[in-house]
């Protein structure tokens, strides 16, 4: 799916979940539309963890089992037709820092929203919620119909 990186940027989220997949899709038919590039992003990170110098546990990660993996899943959401390049990316970090790092000089950033409630979005924050106010270009979430 990698291919072309020249015309406009569009970065996209992608966790496995239902409104990434969504937010995915919505990123593609996007970038059709104006010509542009793909680059789905995936962040993995120890939850809690962040900001921490070492790990509590220890974590074996394979980061080209996980890059397969990935290009595997893009492949079965997207299905066979995509006309736009669709590259991967795989990065270790928070998903919020790494999404605004990602979308440096982008056209547009998608992102799914998965609708958690006030509370909970204070409580624990929201990669959307984060990228909405911190982002250098503009972010589109979308939400799943779902849930």
């Amino acid at each position: 799916m990698d291919g072309d990186v020249s015309g406009p940027r569009v970065v996209v989220g992608v966790d496995g979940s239902t409104s990434s997949y969504d937010a995915l899709r919505w990123a593609v038919r996007y970038a059709g539309l104006i010509g542009g590039t793909v680059d789905a992003v995936t962040a993995w990170d120890l939850p809690g963890l962040y900001g921490w110098s070492a790990p509590a546990v220890d974590m074996d990660v394979d980061i080209d089992e996980a890059r397969e993996r990935m290009s595997r899943e893009l492949a079965e959401v997207l299905g066979a037709d995509v006309v736009v390049p669709v590259r991967a990316r795989l990065a270790h970090g928070n998903p919020a820092e790494i999404l605004l790092r990602a979308a440096e000089g982008a056209d547009i950033l998608v992102v799914g929203g998965r609708g958690r409630g006030g509370f909970v979005r204070a409580l624990l924050g929201s990669v959307s919620h984060h990228v909405s106010l911190h982002a250098s270009c503009p972010v589109v979430i979308v939400r799943s119909e779902t849930g």
